[in-house]
């Protein structure tokens, strides 16, 4: 079901599916029972643009911690349980948004049944979360080995089970670190359920390789109309997560605002630091609320005319710098003043 069709479900004081906006995710790596740096990490997150925050409950002080950490935060809480039924119900019980479970590993029915009642008095949604690498056994040798059609059968199960226990209020995800494998199956899964689908490829890696994977993936997913929340999960600080996540939903066109940042390829022309520079004002601009193209190009000979598309630009020489709008040149300063003077005329931009 595509995201404009899908089920309408409120996370705390956030609204996905229905064709509300795809929402960014992020999870923290802090331990949850440490609610100082589980609220600092989630804070940073928050400035970065994070709009729901997953934090794994493995411990009843975990769960205990939820309490104190929504305090001091802005943003819906999913609680992350694997194993445990009780973490699940203790979560709730202080204050969680959502929980995240796969029934599969939560044990028996009756235990999926304790936290279905608590999330029905409570009327909180439940994602369903399903990971090709624990692919059931049975799913395993009926399909030969682990699939798309063996993943989606898999989460439909366990939403089956929710159903059946009188349960609507659910999202459902379903990853793998196989990235055409993913795609596919949300391909297939979006024909079955209305559900919201929460999207992301697991394990994905590195900064590097992890962002090549996502925005592989996400891409192609979200491009087809698939997807209501997603996280890009990056080994390394949650707020790149966040940062490629803003990214990927403005190049395909679901998100607006913050402004974009383009430089060309250095090359043999090139006079000053490219790499760092452009670097730099990536870095400053994060925090100016404008929904404008910044070019940053490396000599004078094609910056003014490739910087045409961008809305304010700058192009290096030997020991100074252009600023350029729309392509016309505005000023010649300074190499060392270029990064301020660009900041000047974003600071006091009317457009």
């Amino acid at each position: 079901m595509y995201r404009n069709q899908t089920k309408v479900v409120k996370i705390g004081d956030k609204v996905i599916g229905g064709g509300n906006p795809v929402l960014m995710q992020s999870m923290t790596n802090t331990r949850t029972e440490d609610v100082e740096a589980t609220v600092a990490q989630i804070l940073r997150l928050e400035k970065a643009g994070c709009e729901i925050i997953r934090c794994t409950v493995p411990t009843l002080e975990a769960a205990e911690a939820i309490r104190e950490i929504k305090q001091q935060i802005h943003i819906p809480l999913v609680a992350d349980i694997h194993f445990d039924y009780k973490m699940a119900i203790a979560a709730m019980e202080n204050g969680a948004d959502k929980i995240r479970i796969n029934p599969g590993n939560i044990g028996d029915r009756e235990k999926v049944a304790a936290v279905v009642e608590v999330a029905k008095e409570r009327n909180i949604p439940i994602r369903v979360g399903v990971n090709s690498g624990s692919l059931e056994k049975e799913l395993v040798e009926k399909y030969h080995g682990v699939t798309a059609e063996g993943i989606v059968e898999s989460a439909l199960d366990k939403v089956r089970i929710i159903e059946e226990l009188g349960y609507d209020n659910l999202v459902i995800s379903i990853k793998s670190s196989d990235v055409m494998m993913c795609v596919k199956a949300h391909e297939i899964l979006a024909q079955k359920t209305n559900y919201p689908l929460h999207v992301g490829i697991t394990e994905s890696g590195t900064v590097q390789s992890g962002n090549i994977k996502s925005a592989i993936g996400l891409g192609i997913i979200l491009n087809q109309g698939i997807g209501d929340t997603i996280r890009v999960s990056l080994t390394g600080d949650p707020v790149e997560e966040i940062k490629s996540a803003k990214l990927i939903l403005r190049t395909l066109g679901l998100r607006k605002g913050g402004i974009e940042v383009v430089s060309c390829p250095t090359c043999g022309r090139t006079r000053i630091d490219l790499i760092g520079l452009a670097n730099q004002v990536e870095a400053m601009v994060a925090d100016i609320p404008l929904d404008i193209k910044v070019a940053v190009m490396g000599c004078a000979v094609n910056g003014p005319g490739e910087a045409k598309e961008a809305d304010i630009g700058i192009a290096g020489g030997v020991g100074e710098g252009l600023l350029i709008k729309k392509g016309e040149i505005v000023k010649k300063v300074p190499e060392e003043e270029l990064l301020n003077t660009l900041r000047e005329e974003l600071l006091h931009w009317e457009g």
